[in-house]
Formats: C-alpha cells, structure tokens, sequence
C-alpha cells in the first residue's frame, strides 16, 4: 500500500465524544504500527495534552511523533526530540493583550509545560480547554511578564460572536508576523506566522524522507484544513466543519463511529 503515515487530529477525531479512544480503534492503530505504518497526533492542544494519548497507542516504542501547537513543536516520541520548535515573538504579547483587554468576556491564556496561565479572566472556555488537555489554571496578574519563556501558541477563548468581531482586526494588524485563526468557534488561535498542520508536516515528511503522497491526514476543525489539503489523502470526520469536507477527498464515519478505524480498515492494511 503506498499511505505509510497517518496523520490524527484528536478531539473529535481520534478521540469520541468522552475524550476517548475506542479500543478497536486502538488496537487497530498499535497494529499498523506493528507492521512498519507510521502514526502522527497533529494538535492545537499544548503537548502535555498530546502526550497521554501518544502513550496509550505506544507511539514511542514504535516511532511516532507528536504535533502540538497545531505544528509550531514536532516531537519525537522514541526520545523526547524537539525536531522543530517556532515561536512568537515577545514584542507581540503585551500590545495583543492589551487589545484583548477592551473587549469584555474574553480570556488570553497560554501554556507552561504543567499549567495554563490565564491572563485576564477565566471563562466557560477557559475551563473547556483545561479540560480537554487536564491542565489546571493558574490565573497571573501581568500576562505579558508571566510568558519569559519560548511561547508556541497563545489562545483567546470566550463567546464566537465576540471572536468573529476582533478576528480580522488582529489579522490586519499582524499580517505577516503572526498567523491569526479559529480553530473552533469559541478559539482564537494565535501562531508563529507560517506555522500550519501542514508546514509542520512538510518539515517531519522531508525529516522520514516521505513525501505527502505517502500520507493520509485525519480532522474534523478549521485548524485541520491545510493539512487535508496537503495530504495524499486528505480525511475528513462525519462530524467535520463544511469546509473540511468540500475540502476533503473522503468523508469517514464519525468520531463517534470509529471514523478512524474506518479509515485504517480501508486504506492502510497490507
């Protein structure tokens, strides 16, 4: 079979509604692993929220990797290797802050490797988001001074509507140095500008020595499109956004159908 990697987004893709993997999908996964397949978890979560489930599908004893960040940070599972890292440039933090500040409801967060840092003020969002990765929130008077440390992504959380209107007003003002996008309605992802599922991807495949020919990528989110675009085979969820499946060159089962086993099933058993 010509996909050798197979490429996974996480919620609502690898994992189902409770933030599980099936155990037929994970079986299904060490399996393909065993017989040389390469498995690859692409995230927006930090990677403290990526690595327990790189754990529960071996990823190390069998050579996979990790993106978290949606890419900005490419792991290696088998020893830890941070093979690429990108990061936002510090003068940007406290002017983005301060802009967050003036609309009211929203949080700006970001990550240490054991907490998140909550900015301003923890919201329904905030909250969702300490969940999926099963981080705590640690709440820091002066956001801006509290990131003296390599920052990989910076989050807004807080109501869609409120995010649709300060979206494109930060995309204008950091054209060219940040990359500015939602990831789910309630998100507002802030990135190292150039730095997509796909970039990274690119960076991992030319690391393998593979090509996207070779690649099947999974998603369901708006952070998912590049990559599926990308890919060999580009996959898109039964519970994906619209745009990821007019984007998609096959439709799979839902998350909540073992979408993903579905996809082994057909396309990457020898």
């Amino acid at each position: 079979m010509k996909y050798q990697v197979i490429v996974l987004d996480l919620d609502g893709t690898l994992t189902n509604s409770k933030k599980e993997i099936t155990p037929p999908t994970r079986d299904a996964l060490i399996e393909i692993q065993q017989n040389g397949k390469k498995v690859v978890l692409a995230s927006g979560r930090p990677i403290n929220g990526v690595a327990p489930l790189a754990e529960e599908l071996y990823l190390k004893e069998y050579g996979g990797f990790m993106l978290s960040f949606n890419g900005a940070r490419i792991t290696r599972c088998s020893d830890n290797a941070i093979i690429y890292n990108k990061v936002i440039p510090q003068e940007v933090i406290r002017p983005i802050y301060e802009a967050v500040k003036e609309y009211p409801g929203l949080d700006l967060i970001s990550y240490t490797d054991k907490v998140i840092l909550s900015g301003i003020k923890s919201n329904e969002y905030t909250e969702k988001e300490a969940a999926i990765n099963s981080m705590e929130i640690c709440p820091v008077e002066d956001f801006p001074a509290a990131l003296d440390f390599p920052v990989n992504k910076i989050l807004i959380p807080g109501e869609p509507s409120i995010l649709e209107d300060l979206m494109p007003k930060l995309q204008k003002q950091y054209h060219g140095l940040l990359n500015i996008y939602r990831s789910e309605p309630f998100f507002l992802e802030i990135m190292p500008q150039n730095i997509d599922k796909a970039h990274s991807l690119q960076k991992l495949l030319n690391s393998i020595g593979l090509t996207a020919d070779s690649m099947i990528c999974c998603g369901d989110g708006f952070n998912d499109l590049s990559m599926i675009e990308y890919a060999g085979l580009g996959v898109a969820m039964g519970n994906a956004q619209p745009v990821i499946k007019e984007s998609a060159d096959f439709i799979t089962k839902s998350n909540d159908e073992d979408g993903i086993l579905h996809v082994v099933n057909l396309y990457m058993r020898d």
